[in-house]
C-alpha cells in the first residue's frame, strides 16, 4: 500500500504522508495562481490510495475531475521531468451533490440536524433572537415535535408566538416582535434557495465514504458556484457537515491513512464576522477531528484570512503566489514566510511573490511529526479533465452513480408541522430512499470507476436528535 502521495517536486520530491495526513492542511494563494489544480491534484492523489474526499466546486471548473483528461504534450512532459512513472489520464470516482439539486444529488439535513446555533449563523441573528429560537428547539423537543424541513421550523416558530405568556415562566420571555424577525429571517432565506436544504432524505455520512470495487476513495464534488453567492449559507452549511462528522464519527485514532479527507475552499468565509463562541467551536473541531480519521484542508487566498489558533494547526501547507504591492500585502506576505521551517537555500520571503503559476512552496509533516524544510516545488500534473465538465456529461455521470435515484425525490413524513396544524395522518407519506516511464502519448482510460455499483435502499431514520453538542 501506498504510504505516500506526491505533490510536487523541488530539489527533491514534496510528498504527503497518509498517516500525516488527518493533521490538516493549508492550499494557499492568490486568484490564478493554480490552487485549484493543486487541490485536484491532491483530491485525485487521495482517491487513487483509498481516501474519500468532499470538496467544494466554487466555480464549475472542478467537475472535469470525473473525466479522464485531454492528451497534451506539456502535462505528459512534465509528468516525466517530476518522476511520476504511472501518468495516465484518467477519470476519479466523482459523485455530484448540489444543496439545490440542480447540479447533483440533493444534499440535505434535517432542521433538527442543523440544531439553532448554526441555524441563528445562518439567519445572522442576535444573541436575543438566538435565545429565543433555542426556547423553539426545546419546547420541539420537550413535546415530541420533529423539526424536519423548513415548514415545521415555521410552524415551531408560530407555536411559540401563540403560547408566548404561557411559556414565558418556564422557558423564559418571547417577544413576538422577536418572533416576527425571525421569521423574516426565514423568508429570505426561502428567497435564496435555502429551504431546499432543509428536510429528507438526509445526507447519510457513509455515503461520503463509498469506495469503488478497485478501490479508489469516491471524490465528492459540490457545486457551490450558485450556493456562494450566498456566503453565509455556504459557510453554514460546510461548518454543518464538519460538524457532523465531528459528532457522528467514532474515535479511531492514528491509522495508516485518514477514512476522508475535506476540502474547505474560500475558507475565509467560515471565520467572517463570526461570533467568538461559533469560531471557538470551530477551533475545537479542527482540534478534535483529527482522531476521528477525517483531515481539513483549508483553501484561502492568504494565510492570514485563517485564525491564529487554526492556522497553527495546519502541518500541511501548499502556498502559491501572493502578490505585495501594497505595504499591508508585503506584511503579509513576511507573515506567510515566517509560518514555514525556513530552508537555508532559499528566500521564502521573495520567493512566495516570484512563484510562476504551477508553482508552489511545500512544507508537510514528516514522520515524527515535524514539517519539513520548505521547498519551491512544481506542482504535479492532474489526470483528470482541467476544466468543467458539460450539462450532457454531468448528466450522465449522475446516472451511473451509485447513489442514482437514493436522494432525488424528497419524504415528507408527519413531523411538526403535520401535528400543530391537525393534519396528522395516521401513515406517514413514504418515497424513495435509493439515503518513470514512456516519454510517447500518455494512456486515457475511460472505464466506469463504478462498475455499475448501486446501493441498496435504506430505511428513513428514527427521530433525528435535535441539537447535539456542537450544533447547540
Amino acid at each position: 500500500m501506498a504510504e505516500s502521495i506526491l505533490i510536487g517536486r523541488g530539489d527533491r520530491p514534496c510528498e504527503l504522508l497518509l498517516s500525516r495526513a488527518n493533521r490538516h492542511g493549508l492550499v494557499a494563494g492568490a486568484t490564478g495562481t493554480g490552487k485549484t489544480v493543486t487541490l485536484q491534484v491532491m483530491a485525485e492523489a487521495f482517491s487513487r490510495v483509498g481516501v474519500p474526499v468532499f470538496c467544494a466546486d466554487i466555480k464549475g471548473d472542478l467537475s472535469g475531475i470525473a473525466l479522464p483528461g485531454k492528451p497534451n504534450p506539456k502535462l505528459e512532459a512534465r509528468a516525466h521531468e517530476l518522476g511520476v512513472a504511472d501518468f495516465a489520464y484518467e477519470a476519479a470516482p466523482g459523485i455530484f451533490w448540489d444543496v439545490f439539486g440542480q447540479q447533483g444529488h440533493p444534499l440535505r439535513a434535517t432542521v433538527a440536524e442543523m440544531g439553532p446555533l448554526l441555524l441563528a449563523r445562518m439567519l445572522e441573528l442576535n444573541d436575543t433572537q438566538e435565545g429565543v429560537l433555542n426556547i423553539a428547539f426545546k419546547l420541539a423537543d420537550d413535546e415530541g415535535l420533529l423539526l424536519l424541513d423548513f415548514k415545521d421550523l415555521r410552524a415551531i416558530l408560530a407555536h411559540v408566538a401563540d403560547r408566548a405568556a404561557e411559556l414565558r415562566d418556564h422557558y423564559g420571555q418571547v417577544g413576538k416582535a422577536t418572533i416576527g424577525t425571525i421569521q423574516r429571517r426565514l423568508l429570505v432565506l426561502e428567497q435564496a434557495g435555502g429551504e431546499q436544504f432543509f428536510g429528507e432524505p438526509a445526507l447519510s455520512l457513509a455515503d461520503l465514504m463509498l469506495v469503488t470495487p478497485d478501490g479508489r476513495g469516491a471524490v465528492n464534488i459540490l457545486a457551490a458556484d450558485k450556493l456562494i453567492h450566498s456566503p453565509r449559507l455556504y459557510a453554514t452549511f460546510l461548518l454543518w457537515l464538519l460538524s457532523e462528522l465531528f459528532e457522528e464519527l467514532p474515535e479511531v485514532g492514528d491509522l495508516d491513512k485518514p477514512k476522508l479527507v475535506f476540502f474547505f475552499d474560500e475558507a475565509h468565509l467560515l471565520f467572517r464576522d463570526a461570533p467568538r463562541a461559533l469560531t471557538e467551536k470551530v477551533e475545537q473541531v479542527v482540534r478534535l477531528i483529527r482522531s476521528k480519521g477525517v483531515g481539513i484542508y483549508f483553501v484561502t487566498q492568504n494565510p492570514l484570512d485563517l485564525p491564529a489558533t487554526v492556522l497553527g494547526q495546519l502541518g500541511n501547507r501548499v502556498q502559491h503566489a501572493l502578490r505585495a504591492f501594497t505595504p499591508a500585502e508585503q506584511k503579509a506576505v513576511r507573515a506567510a514566510a515566517e509560518t514555514f521551517r525556513p530552508n537555508p537555500r532559499l528566500d521564502v520571503a521573495d520567493a512566495i511573490t516570484h512563484l510562476a503559476v504551477g508553482e508552489a512552496l511545500v512544507s508537510t509533516l514528516q514522520a515524527d511529526g515535524s514539517p519539513s524544510m520548505v521547498e519551491r516545488a512544481r506542482i504535479a500534473p492532474p489526470r483528470g479533465r482541467i476544466g468543467p465538465v458539460t450539462a450532457e456529461e454531468r448528466a450522465a455521470l449522475m446516472a451511473r452513480s451509485p447513489l442514482a435515484g437514493h436522494y432525488d425525490a424528497a419524504v415528507d413524513r408527519e413531523s411538526a408541522y403535520e401535528r400543530l396544524a391537525g393534519r396528522a395522518t395516521a401513515a406517514p407519506a413514504s418515497g424513495p430512499w435509493q439515503a518513470e516511464g514512456p516519454r510517447g502519448p500518455a494512456p486515457v482510460r475511460s472505464d466506469n470507476p463504478w462498475g455499475g455499483v448501486s446501493l441498496p435502499p435504506r430505511p428513513l431514520p428514527e427521530a433525528p436528535a435535535q441539537g447535539l453538542s456542537l450544533r447547540t
